[in-house]
């Protein structure tokens, strides 16, 4: 098991505001697309299934469901220094994970409105939901006497640029490996209530609903688009967008080797859970899967956590750029080696799959 240092207090810009963590590869990004490409979309294969998944958006099952109870009122002053830490780290990413998306949603729903009234509303209503989740977190840090500057950090952040076809790929991933990373927490909460040190973890059963809906959407959206499953080229990209997510959470998760520990779960066993069942989800939108029960599947996402935190290492040395350039270089070199290895082990044909099933 990969443990990660105990981290030093955060870090604060003023009064409780919390200087955002460094953007890396691994950080939460916040994105933009081609807004017009979107609006012109023609999703009338999926038509009725959009609409029912609209509709069940527009329930908003969990109106009431981000309300703080009594049980937040009390000091959190005694959970130890280490859980602590580990805890206001998962909260922040988490926290700036949904800003993200609520920023995207926005200014899709806000692109659209006049050019594709359907979508315009979906991006709308999970804007929504996305904004009650970034602001039920950033409560949750105020808490520990933290919080983030949301508003200063839509100024500041970089921008990333992606195709609407990579967000529809990405986005449902997110979303779907974000309901299998809450459900799990919250089934083991259930078998192990005592791990359960703050009342956010009873918020997750409702909470991952929405992540499940809006996975659904982008499901459909995926759908109507056969140029995202009908080709060998939606195949290969399937594939990576799949192989991206996983190895970015497996490298998270280990790096909070410890939050994990304090809540009862196992990194690794938690983390292939995790992915198995992501991955077996995305059979029912994706042409292609990758298999996960090849014996070296997880071996070789581990091996690249080891060379992260090499990597980290040399970050951290106080030697001259140049040379953690050079020290870092056959690093990045073995992560692309041990993921390529991944890529190319032969697929699972989820088109296929989905034929048996029928």
């Amino acid at each position: 098991m990969v443990s990660i240092q105990s981290r030093p207090d955060p870090e604060l810009l003023r009064d409780g505001i919390k200087v955002p963590v460094k953007e890396t590869l691994l950080t939460p990004r916040f994105y933009t697309t081609d807004y017009d490409k979107v609006a012109k979309m023609d999703t009338s294969l999926q038509q009725a299934e959009l609409e029912a998944v609209v509709e069940e958006l527009r329930t908003d099952y969990n109106r009431n469901h981000f309300k703080r109870d009594q049980e937040f009122e009390q000091s959190w002053e005694h959970i130890d220094q280490e859980t602590r830490a580990a805890f206001i780290d998962f909260l922040e990413r988490s926290c700036t994970s949904e800003f993200s998306g609520f920023l995207l949603f926005k200014e899709l729903s806000r692109q659209l409105k006049e050019r594709n009234p359907l979508l315009s509303e979906a991006f709308n209503l999970m804007a929504r939901d996305e904004a009650r989740h970034a602001g039920f977190l950033n409560k949750a840090m105020k808490d520990f006497h933290l919080s983030l500057d949301l508003v200063n950090m839509t100024k500041k952040r970089s921008y990333t640029f992606f195709k609407p076809e990579w967000v529809i790929y990405s986005v449902y991933l997110s979303e779907k490996i974000g309901y299998w990373r809450y459900i799990l927490v919250h089934y083991h909460m259930q078998k192990n209530p005592e791990n359960r040190f703050y009342p956010l973890f009873k918020y997750f059963e409702s909470w991952c609903q929405d992540e499940n809906r809006h996975g659904d959407f982008f499901k459909v959206l995926l759908r109507s688009q056969p140029e995202l499953w009908g080709t060998w080229q939606a195949k290969l990209w399937a594939r990576f967008f799949l192989l991206t997510v996983f190895v970015t959470h497996t490298i998270t998760v280990f790096e909070r080797a410890d939050f994990y520990k304090s809540i009862g779960l196992d990194a690794r066993q938690y983390n292939k859970e995790v992915i198995v069942n992501t991955n077996h989800t995305a059979i029912s939108a994706f042409p292609a899967v990758l298999d996960t029960s090849h014996p070296q599947f997880f071996p070789r996402l581990e091996k690249c956590v080891d060379y992260n935190l090499k990597l980290m290492a040399i970050n951290e040395s106080d030697r001259p750029q140049f040379v953690k350039n050079l020290q870092k270089l056959p690093l990045f070199v073995a992560i692309v080696w041990q993921l390529l290895l991944v890529y190319l082990t032969k697929p699972i044909d989820a088109e296929a799959q989905r034929g048996e099933v029928h």
